[in-house]
């Protein structure tokens, strides 16, 4: 069967039907026009019995199946009064099939909440699920021991940062997704995966012969190293369509729209985690003998300029950074706990092969040059975190010496705790240096090629920067990884540097600024500043069991008394977690990601004294494979240095990617289809559920006259005000939202003028303005002024001076008089605009009844007619979107003259 007819762009929606034998599960596409169904057998005690006949059904279709379903499952023909098939649970996803003891469950997500937008194609964050047991009760064999199973199975809360996507893949770098929308393939391939029944001749630039841009989908094998249910799938993989495949990672998703004058540009962080060695704090530590790390997460920050939504027409840009454990066999001592327990080598390792291993995988995945930040401290009175600074440093240099000299592992070593200690060095202008050192020699992504405005405003650092230059933009190559001991806190002040970095190049790559430099204390900052926080509290939550104890105001000694009583509680909890919560935690991972598979023929899980050997599975296979010490990198790598092997358009990969090229109305990565259901009933605050942290509205100071510009160095006073006023309004906007119609009426003037000046802080709108409730309004004495909100130091309105140009007195002096008058002139001749009830709608569009019922009926409605003028000014503007600048007429230079004239001289 041709794959254009098997096809319908992913399964998002799911109803599971229950019969007696079976269960059956009905997946459709987002528009509910094309379906898909699994038969599950449920009279098989313990194996997993799926049956998926691989047509694609219309709706027609399905409920003809269902109602004869219904029908032959009914315990009498023709009995009316029961029902034979019954529905069980609705989802929007599988997650995957587990067995313990008894027979298979299925975990189908029941609750999602969109968490960002990548050019159209939409990331969710799994908010709840549901665990079903399949065989049916008359064929249970229980097991004293399977309720234990399940509770610890369960203990991995997948409503807590687990996400996924229908249309993107989430375990890859934007880098590599869009390096296989442009790999090429063979014409028969494209035209085999062509999904959609539009055509794609159409567009609107046809009649001038402008080339068209079609949208691309990418469908491939995603990288199991960052997937988290894979290992759930991998029963079915090969039996179901890759539609019902739904691949989940584990890590961290935050969204910020940065808005620069009214345009806007998404700021967007991924932090997928690895689901190798995965674990907590102190039970996962080092490398195991395949070269994973502990604590190993991959953050890619992406620039988007949000208003072009498409993933080939919009400019993108994307820089990724890593963090893991440092790659030896080491741990630490838990059986006395302490706050810090001793660290310790547990195997030589004198020819570094296990960092061997480890760099291999970067360098497949990343190119050249791996750059190591090592943070651990240098000095200590007993020897503790030097340790492993004196292993790794000959590890890297003795695999360096079987490297070309152009593509060794850069090491450096920085005590960034002694110096955070020094009163005399400033810990984030060093660490600025170094992230200046770091973007040049890797580079970033851009999906664009140079602008002119890079010619007309020249800078010298652009002209050094590293990666690779193509003919459509710019590729990373290489990337820095950087550790501590922990790789919590330390570790995401250092990779927030190194991201604030890359940021100004990358908003200097999109034309957004003129230079690659952003100032401290800017709105641009602090909203990427809370966007990295928030990440490295996830992060830190998810291994070491609190929250981040030195955060970036730490490091640039501003932050508040209050800061250390917080630093002390989260020390404590995350002392507790290490103590007593862990080991549980453990237990979970490792039977979630069936690192243990329970068995009758072996022990249970709480009865193994450790896990090392689950962890370390080369130790138990005879001989033991081991690489070459001198050729310790994989065929092929270095081939393609510095381009990273895994995005090398060589056959070898080819072979391994099915690349399903869509056009611009494949409703996967149609945000109308979406959005605009008038078929169902929808929800305001489930569909636009996102909450999106906004520059101008969360950080820009509420006062007029000030630069709107997010790139503008604002007070410390006036950032910490703004903040403070819409940090919880933000928080809470969704509950007060929900909560509006159930609200108390507005007070009357009497209960505003008796309540206190205390009281006036917390009302506030809920978008995190002040309210703008009027306030009577008591004039002075002649002699006297009245109070502004500049002798009120805790109001937090701006002055009355520099909003409206006056102070209101009793005798306001003529200057006032007059500004007043001209306000109110203003506010009059704005109401005097000529009303014209002689237009009709009919000259605009018209009307077409469909139905042939006048009194309730359905219209169908032609599109206005659009003049050339309209059309040119359109056009222009899709062009600028796709990169394409027409050349500058002589009028258009005079006016931008006159401009740079009035705006700067």
């Amino acid at each position: 069967m041709p794959l254009t007819a098997t096809m319908i762009g992913g399964v998002q929606k799911l109803v599971l039907y229950e019969t007696r034998a079976r269960y059956f599960l009905v997946g459709s596409n987002n528009a509910q026009t094309k379906h898909r169904v699994l038969k599950i057998d449920r009279t098989e005690p313990r194996d997993l019995v799926i049956i998926d006949d691989k047509h694609v059904y219309s709706q027609q279709e399905v409920r003809e199946l269902l109602g004869r379903l219904d029908l032959g499952n009914r315990t009498k023909i023709g009995q009316k009064g029961s029902s034979g098939l019954s529905r069980a649970v609705s989802a929007y996803g599988i997650v995957g099939f587990v067995r313990f003891l008894e027979g298979y469950y299925i975990v189908l997500i029941t609750k999602r909440r969109k968490m960002a937008d990548i050019g159209g194609h939409s990331i969710y964050k799994i908010e709840d699920t549901n665990m079903i047991y399949i065989p049916n009760d008359s064929v249970r064999v229980t097991h004293p021991d399977e309720a234990r199973y399940v509770r610890i199975f369960q203990n991995v809360d997948l409503s807590s940062n687990f996400y996924f996507s229908y249309s993107y893949d989430l375990s890859h770098s934007l880098q590599y997704n869009m390096t296989l929308l442009q790999m090429p393939c063979d014409p028969g391939e494209t035209e085999e995966l062509n999904t959609s029944g539009r055509q794609d001749s159409f567009d609107i630039f046809e009649e001038e012969g402008l080339p068209t841009q079609v949208v691309h989908g990418f469908s491939n094998e995603p990288y199991a190293k960052y997937v988290w249910n894979v290992s759930l799938l991998e029963k079915v993989k090969d039996i179901v369509h890759p539609d019902w495949l739904l691949y989940i990672i584990h890590g961290f998703c935050g969204q910020s729209k940065l808005l620069i004058y009214g345009r806007p540009v998404y700021v967007t962080l991924i932090a997928r985690r690895s689901s190798r060695f995965a674990g907590t704090r102190f039970l996962k530590r080092g490398a195991n003998c395949e070269g994973d790390v502990a604590n190993e997460v991959e953050t890619e920050q992406i620039i988007h300029d949000a208003s072009v939504m498409s993933l080939t027409a919009g400019s993108f840009s994307s820089c990724v950074q890593v963090r893991g454990s440092v790659p030896l066999h080491w741990s630490q001592d838990i059986s006395t706990m302490m706050p810090k327990p001793p660290i310790r080598l547990d195997q030589a390792d004198p020819y570094a092969h296990v960092a061997a291993l480890h760099f291999d995988q970067m360098l497949q995945r990343f190119g050249s040059p791996i750059i190591i930040l090592n943070l651990v401290k240098k000095r200590e009175k007993r020897k503790h975190e030097k340790i492993l600074s004196e292993e790794l440093y000959p590890a890297i240099t003795n695999l360096n010496q079987f490297l070309p000299p152009e593509h060794g592992i850069e090491y450096i070593a920085w005590d960034m705790a002694r110096y955070t200690k020094s009163k005399l060095c400033n810990v984030l202008d060093r660490l600025s240096m170094i992230a200046e050192n770091v973007v040049k020699r890797t580079g970033f992504f851009v999906n664009r090629p140079d602008f002119y405005c890079h010619t007309l405003r020249p800078d010298g650092g652009w002209r050094d920067l590293g990666g690779k230059v193509t003919p459509n933009g710019r590729l990373q190559t290489g990337v820095l990884r950087t550790n501590c001991v922990d790789c919590l806190d330390r570790t995401n002040t250092a990779q927030f540097m190194v991201g604030k970095c890359a940021l100004a190049y990358q908003l200097y790559a999109l034309g957004m600024i003129d230079k690659p430099k952003l100032q401290f204390d800017t709105d641009c900052v602090r909203l990427f500043e809370e966007l990295y926080e928030d990440h490295g509290d996830t992060l830190s939550l998810q291994y070491g069991g609190s929250q981040l104890v030195h955060r970036v105001k730490t490091y640039r000694k501003i932050a508040p008394w209050t800061q250390h009583s917080k630093d002390i509680m989260q020390t404590l909890s995350r002392y507790y977690s290490n103590a007593f919560s862990d080991a549980d935690r453990q237990d979970a991972i490792n039977l979630f990601l069936q690192v243990f598979q329970p068995s009758e023929s072996k022990p249970h899980l709480w009865e193994l004294p450790t896990d090392f050997y689950l962890h370390h599975s080369n130790t138990m296979s005879l001989p033991l494979q081991r690489h070459s010490y001198t050729h310790w990198w994989s065929d092929g790598v270095l081939t393609f240095l510095p381009l990273p092997y895994d995005e090398a358009q060589c056959e070898s990969n080819r072979k391994k990617v099915v690349v399903k090229r869509v056009n611009r109305y494949d409703e996967s990565i149609d945000i109308y289809t979406e959005f605009f259901k008038p078929y169902e009933l929808t929800s305001f605050d489930d569909t636009f559920s996102i909450a999106m942290t906004n520059s101008a509205r969360e950080f820009m100071p509420k006062t007029v006259g000030l630069d709107p510009s997010p790139f503008t160095v604002r007070k410390p006073d006036e950032s910490a005000k703004s903040v403070l006023v819409n940090k919880s309004s933000k928080e809470d906007g969704v509950l007060q939202r929900k909560t509006a119609a159930s609200a108390p009426p507005p007070p009357t003037e009497e209960q505003i003028s008796s309540s206190s000046e205390d009281d006036s802080e917390d009302d506030r709108e809920d978008d995190g303005t002040v309210s703008q409730r009027s306030t009577p309004i008591k004039l002075a004495e002649p002699s006297d002024s009245i109070r502004t909100h500049e002798d009120q130091p805790q109001q937090r309105l701006p002055p009355m001076r520099e909003t409206y140009g006056l102070n209101l007195l009793a005798n306001p002096p003529d200057e006032d008089i007059l500004i007043y008058h001209r306000f109110a002139l203003l506010g009059q001749n704005q109401h005097k605009v000529e009303r014209r009830d002689d237009i009709k709608s009919d000259t605009v569009f018209s009307l077409n009844p469909v139905s042939s019922f006048p009194s309730d009926s359905v219209y169908e409605v032609s599109a206005p007619a659009v003049d050339v003028q309209s059309r040119s000014v359109f056009e222009c503007h899709v062009q600028t979107g796709r990169g394409w600048v027409r050349t500058l007429c002589q009028e258009d230079v005079l006016m931008y003259r006159e401009y740079i004239r009035n705006r700067y001289m």
